[in-house]
């Protein structure tokens, strides 16, 4: 029968996740059930040189560190591993086979570094250790490249050499094209393994795919106990044994892996979520990398959408390796799309000519002070704006929006049956199949600060001095405090992010007023704290 072997990697992939802070007792514990359960290949963490020694973490910086780990434990079947990502462990670092309680390394390695991570590799070899080749990300790999990669390695012949989904991409065609130019170009003594990722919820579906294949050639799966690991997880230790008692003859011992989860994973897993996750998916979909979408996500200003038009601008060979220039580059050009606004400037500035202007902010004072609000608005008629948000208690007139995420949040409320209000956009928010009345160019009303530097309220002023007018009602532009549920109405703060640097923003906000104030005279109808 066909050899399948599981890697279980929960102590190094798992570590993306607490720094590698296990504690000493928890990595015996995993280390210990593992072996127990049967798992053949346990793989004890990172060697990284630029780490001091620390007992209760799983990134050490030489293999003489990782001997105390072992001092209680006797592991008398599962081979141990360490990995080495390329050019943070030299080969100093690492002791002769013999006085070591390391069995083989697995080194990680960039296309670009490839030669070079070879020749480290085939050093380690002579060293004694069984050898592991993980490039990272294959779906960076032309055809071409990679056959000349398995050429190479042949030469090596190390223990195994794997198809690594670094961001999660694969889908079962592109796994098996990878599997079977393998299969075909290796030598027959050399195993194919497979490191998934959780981005597309593939990762035990594709392994137990490559399980099915008829081939003779030893299979190595990795896995991670409750599926811990990077970004998205990884496939989970304790499905993957389960399948291979059911299906091929197996003998792990599931309780064993229960039992880890349950008192080792899980305290780790009420202190930081991982696997599958919207940013996940999103970079997964596109293939690219990861950050790209965490970046744009995290600027808060930004529909889905909006993040995919944006990456989908990143050239091929960028988009694996992430480069920070290049995607705000690209963000400050989605962000100043320029259109023709002076005709909108003339058309609303004249509607707007006609009633006093009352601006209307998702600030908490519009519900603490709603009864003078409302008595204003009777009184005076004002044409009223509301920026970013819709409120039941407050019929607008006209909606603005600077900020591509809460138009989207908000495109139902704001094209109801009932509302009747026009809509006024920068022109960074994309139109969808529904009209926006009135669009303005987001680069000439931007603020110079950076804390503040797409703030609506300022923004919808701007276009209000640009159109000559001299005063403007405002309610509900607040001010800043540590904590949203005083900023905002509570319906509005599942949508906010901003508790951070405060007191700056409201200075930053404070100073444009006053520059402001010299061409139109804001009237506070709430209290603020930029007064």
């Amino acid at each position: 029968m066909r050899s399948i072997k599981i890697l279980d990697c929960t102590l190094r992939d798992g570590g993306y996740v607490n720094d590698w802070n296990f504690g000493l007792g928890t990595i015996e514990s995993i280390v210990s059930r593992l072996n127990k359960a049967g798992i053949d290949i346990v793989e004890i963490g990172f060697l990284d040189e630029r780490r001091k020694y620390d007992e209760n973490r799983s990134i050490l910086p030489d293999t003489n560190s990782i001997k105390p780990i072992f001092k209680n434990l006797a592991i008398k079947d599962a081979l141990i591993l360490a990995m080495i990502d390329f050019g943070t462990c030299g080969i100093e670092s690492l002791s002769d086979r013999k006085d070591s309680v390391v069995d083989g390394i697995r080194v990680i390695f960039k296309k670009k570094d490839c030669i070079e991570a070879l020749k480290f590799c085939a050093a380690i070899k002579k060293k004694g250790y069984k050898i592991f080749l993980q490039p990272v990300s294959v779906t960076g790999y032309t055809d071409s490249e990679m056959t000349t990669l398995l050429k190479q390695a042949n030469e090596i012949c190390p223990y195994g050499i794997y198809i690594v989904d670094t961001y999660g991409l694969m889908h079962k065609k592109e796994m098996m094209h990878y599997f079977n130019l393998m299969d075909k170009i290796l030598s027959e003594d050399i195993s194919i393994g497979y490191h998934s990722h959780n981005n597309f919820q593939l990762a035990y579906a594709n392994c137990t795919e490559l399980m099915a294949v008829e081939s003779g050639r030893e299979l190595l799966v990795d896995g991670s106990l409750y599926g811990m690991g990077k970004s998205a997880g990884n496939a989970c230790t304790e499905l993957l044994a389960l399948h291979i008692n059911e299906y091929y003859g197996g003998q792990y011992i599931i309780d064993q892996l229960l039992e880890a989860i349950d008192v080792d994973i899980m305290k780790e897993y009420a202190k930081q979520y991982w696997g599958y996750s919207l940013k996940h998916f999103m970079a997964a979909a596109k293939d690219c990398h990861p950050e790209y979408v965490s970046n744009l996500l995290s600027k808060r200003t930004l529909s889905v959408k909006s993040i995919n038009e944006i990456i989908a601008k990143i050239e091929p060979e960028n988009k694996l390796i992430f480069d920070r220039d290049i995607l705000e580059t690209l963000y400050q050009n989605y962000q100043n799309n320029m259109i023709d606004d002076s005709d909108a400037y003339t058309k609303l500035g004249a509607e707007l000519s006609k009633r006093n202007i009352l601006i209307i902010a998702p600030g908490k004072s519009i519900e603490l002070h709603a009864n003078n609000i409302q008595t204003f608005i009777q009184e005076d008629n004002p044409v009223v704006i509301t920026i970013n948000f819709i409120n039941d208690d407050y019929q607008p007139d006209y909606v603005f929006m600077g900020n591509a995420k809460r138009y989207s949040q908000f495109f139902n409320k704001i094209y109801r049956h009932d509302l009747n209000a026009k809509v006024v956009c920068t022109s960074n928010v994309s139109e969808s199949n529904k009209k926006i009345d009135y669009r303005f160019n987001f680069n000439s009303l931007i603020i110079a600060d950076e804390l503040i530097r797409d703030n609506p309220v300022l923004m919808l002023i701007k276009i209000l001095v640009k159109m000559k007018f001299k005063k403007a009602y405002i309610a509900g532009f607040d001010g800043y405090v540590p904590d949203d549920a005083q900023n905002y109405p509570e319906e509005y703060i599942q949508f906010l992010f901003c508790n951070d640097d405060v007191v700056l923003r409201n200075e930053a906000v404070k100073k444009v007023l006053t520059e402001t104030g010299k061409d139109i005279k804001l009237e506070f109808l709430t209290p603020s704290l930029y007064l």
